[in-house]
């Protein structure tokens, strides 16, 4: 049985982790956890209720360990229990992941350090200030670490671990029951193929929020390397 442990935090964005859970709850021979804190329900970004399966205490040890993003990532740079078991599991996992913002939560935890890795357009360079490499791709492996871009990437990410898990085949199997074919309307859901106007109003939309954002990261990441600086 292998053992996915997918993380929840108030605030999460629910396809973050359910897309990926809809492709791995179905792999054979796989164990999809929904881990929290505790065992109260979890309210996405969006509203979304999720109750959790089990709670980092009762947690088993994990084969995929799996972090969504979401608006409430940026609370829990500092949140101990939850970095406190991505570290722990991180150790004995065979692979640490993350789908969009969640990357940055594996970098408070120290997890990518040295490794190549994604996450949403709007903050990816922000994984440098951990000592991760920004790499601009929809999904991201170096080694045992996969990692995947912003929200709807998930998916593609969950079709790249079910391969690494049960193979090639299996893994298209999965996307033709699955009927996954995306073919969307519009080409704007990268900075680089959006209308400068789009992605001019989507900026100043999150303009507010960004700027929180990149001051807690910095902020997170600083104090990380001070920890780490020896005395003289």
């Amino acid at each position: 049985m292998t053992a996915i442990g997918i993380v929840l935090f108030p605030r999460f964005t629910q396809l973050d982790a359910m897309g990926p859970f809809e492709v791995l709850a179905r792999l054979p021979g796989a164990q999809v956890h929904l881990v929290a804190s505790t065992g109260d329900p979890v309210v996405s970004d969006t509203g979304l209720t999720v109750v959790p399966s089990v709670t980092f205490e009762a947690c088993p040890a994990l084969d995929v360990l799996c972090v969504p993003g979401g608006p409430g990532q940026v609370d829990h740079m500092t949140d101990g229990p939850l970095l406190d078991f991505l570290r722990r599991q991180g150790e004995g996992a065979r692979f640490v992941t993350s789908v969009c913002t969640g990357s940055l939560l594996l970098a408070a935890a120290g997890l990518l350090d040295g490794y190549r890795a994604t996450s949403h357009w709007s903050v990816r360079d922000h994984l440098a200030w951990f000592g991760a490499e920004p790499t601009e791709a929809r999904v991201v492996r170096d080694r045992n670490r996969i990692t995947g871009g912003g929200v709807t990437a998930g998916i593609d990410f969950a079709f790249t671990l079910a391969a690494e898990l049960a193979g090639p085949e299996v893994a298209q199997g999965l996307q033709l029951g699955l009927e996954y074919d995306p073919q969307p309307p519009y080409s704007s859901g990268t900075p680089a193929t959006a209308p400068r106007e789009v992605l001019e109003m989507v900026t100043a939309m999150r303009a507010e929020r960004m700027a929180r954002t990149a001051e807690v990261h910095r902020a997170v990441a600083e104090q990380l390397r001070a920890r780490e600086t020896p005395a003289p």
